[in-house]
């Protein structure tokens, strides 16, 4: 007689939840995703769609992961491998040649750009391009296709979700999480992924254990479409974005706004200071497609943990209860990430790289001031608006 299937609840309907659901449902659990509200609504499908994080334990999972995942979810994620990043200061080049030196040693290869080089690989770039760097490996996707991708595929393995479900509590016996509590009802679970973004720290409180975030909303703008670029991958100016199939220039790239967190999320509302920012800096990037106007932008919330790396750890007490947040990074690790999680919630431990940096214990004993130490606090405007 087989074993039941394990019962899984994640908490949580972005691209990490949804990746971990799906990698969890791939190994025969039986995974219900409770999402307040819908799939990849917050920062998840409004992103740039990045996806080459060198700094990342996750990294190498990363790179071997994306361009198979258009086959693996059975669904496109519109994945386009290699991304240039242009530098319109002299400042942005030494940095830019810094990251270049720093891949190559790594063994993963990126190419310097000349201006000229530069400027006949990005049309739209003007004279005003000093050079810059082709990354012949990350590249980016579409990040509304991708949850989409993700939410189907995981249907398609049995796996459940229900949206408009906020979670309410967590119902516990000994060490473990046996339901979680929620606005459509009690979901029983064997074990519990906790995996919702800003709301994390506000349901891990109830579970008694301080997971320490700053929540921030992150703006991005779309401008009209454009001439098709040569790779629709184009970074720099502090900008992060891509050109759409469209031909639309979809950007974002702060300055983020500080929120506070409440029961019913931070506001995700765009504001049109930050519009305008974002629209200047893309004229500068690309001058050529300055003339382009600004047809509509958006907000999501990214969360933030103290010193910026995610945190992906299997807590001891409850015992059962994975945390991931990837403070800011999600999207474009979300597939090594769920391998991560899947594999703490069935093995205890990651099969494919060390994730101990990642750990949450690296916060014991962080002050409790510590977002006004670093001057993560709202404006008090801002902080009526959340409430």
């Amino acid at each position: 007689m087989s074993a039941a299937p394990l019962k899984v609840v994640v908490v949580g309907g972005g691209v990490t939840g949804l990746s971990s659901a799906w990698w969890l449902a791939r190994s025969g659990a039986q995974v219900t995703v409770l999402d307040k509200f819908i799939v990849g609504w917050e920062a998840s499908g409004r992103n740039g769609g990045g996806a080459s994080h060198y700094q990342s334990p996750l990294f190498e999972e990363e790179q071997r992961l994306w361009p198979q995942m258009d086959e693996l979810l059975g669904y496109p994620t519109e994945h386009s491998k290699e991304r240039i990043v242009i530098a319109v200061t002299e400042k942005q080049l030494r940095q830019y040649h810094y990251i270049a030196q720093m891949n190559n040693d790594m063994g993963y290869r990126v190419d310097l750009l000349d201006a000229k080089q530069a400027q006949a690989a990005v049309p739209l770039a003007g004279d005003n391009c000093l050079g810059g760097m082709h990354y012949r490996f990350g590249g980016h996707a579409n990040p509304q296709r991708t949850v989409q991708a993700y939410a189907w595929a995981l249907q398609d393995l049995g796996g459940r979700i229900v949206q408009h479900s906020p979670v309410t509590g967590f119902a516990t016996q000994g060490d473990k999480v046996v339901a979680v509590e929620s606005a459509t009802g009690r979901y029983e679970c064997d074990a519990v992924v906790v995996a919702a973004g800003p709301q994390i720290g506000m349901l891990m409180a109830k579970l008694g254990v301080d997971v320490p975030l700053a929540a921030a909303r992150a703006e991005m703008i779309v401008t009209e479409p454009a001439p098709m670029m040569p790779l629709g991958g184009v970074d720099g100016n502090g900008l992060y974005g891509r050109q759409t199939l469209r031909g639309n220039l979809a950007y974002g790239g702060g300055p983020h706004e500080w929120l506070e967190t409440t029961a019913a999320g931070p506001s995700a509302r765009p504001s049109s200071p930050l519009a305008r920012n974002l629209a200047r800096r893309l004229a500068e990037l690309l001058p050529k497609a300055a003339h382009l106007n600004v047809i509509r932008s958006w907000a999501g919330i990214v969360e933030n943990t103290p010193d910026g790396r995610p945190i992906i750890d299997r807590m001891s007490d409850p015992a059962n209860v994975v945390v991931a947040t990837m403070s800011g990074v999600g999207f474009g690790l979300s597939p090594a990430s769920g391998h991560a999680v899947r594999d703490l919630v069935i093995d205890g431990r990651c099969s494919f790289t060390d994730i101990e940096k990642l750990a949450l214990s690296r916060f014991a004993g962080l002050p409790d001031d510590w977002r006004a130490e670093r001057g993560w606090e709202p404006l008090p405007a801002t902080a009526g608006e959340a409430a």
